[in-house]
């Protein structure tokens, strides 16, 4: 029994230790771009030695990868109202009022992005940054998904729908993020659907 809280506790330590990392290297990317953030700065900011932090990781692109996910976990809470209200009108919505892609997904989505993008342009630079492409998990599960599933399109089809649409809204924010999000939200969300308004679903 000993034994067994003694394990709990470690790994409570493990991951609240990761998120002090996480909120280091989030608290880091306000100041200066990933390249220039060093190992020591991340340790200080997090109040760990380094030997800590390669228990974790390997380097700073593990932790990259990491932050990333625990940035995606707070997609939910940026639906105006209730997201859970929101992610179960999309199950039981009219077929005629659901589009794969329109703005009441988009708006919240880009807003997360926006207010994210040093992490997410950290990620988009980072050589093993470009599974960022996997990591908008949140929209594919919560939205593509269920509306795919709606419109009865068969699930072996489905993971190359949603390729083709994660890769392609995510080459238009790669770009809007270079140019630091200059674009308004709207501006961004136009070109959005303009880029995918021939696809009827």
């Amino acid at each position: 029994f000993e034994r067994g809280n003694q394990v709990v506790n470690w790994i409570c330590k493990y991951f609240n230790t990761a998120i002090l990392f996480d909120e280091a290297l989030i608290y880091l990317l306000e100041k200066k771009d990933v390249e220039y953030i060093t190992i020591k700065e991340i340790c200080t900011k997090a109040g760990v030695n380094r030997s800590t932090f390669y228990l974790h990781y390997e380097s700073i692109s593990d932790l990259i990868e990491e932050t990333m996910n625990y940035i995606n976990k707070k997609f939910v809470y940026y639906f105006n109202g209730n997201s859970k209200d929101f992610i179960e009108k999309i199950k039981y919505s009219p077929l005629e009022e659901l589009k794969l892609v329109e703005r009441r997904y988009l708006n919240p989505y880009l807003n997360f992005i926006r207010d994210n993008k040093k992490i997410f342009k950290a990620s988009f630079h980072n050589p093993i940054g470009m599974s960022a492409f996997d990591k908008f998990n949140h929209l594919k599960q919560y939205i593509l998904i269920p509306i795919l599933e709606r419109f009865n399109v068969p699930e072996k089809e489905r993971n190359y729908l949603i390729a083709f649409y994660i890769n392609g809204i995510m080459a238009i924010i790669k770009e809007w993020i270079d140019k630091d999000c200059k674009e308004s939200i709207d501006d961004v969300e136009n070109i959005i659907i303009k880029c995918v308004r021939e696809y009827k679903c």
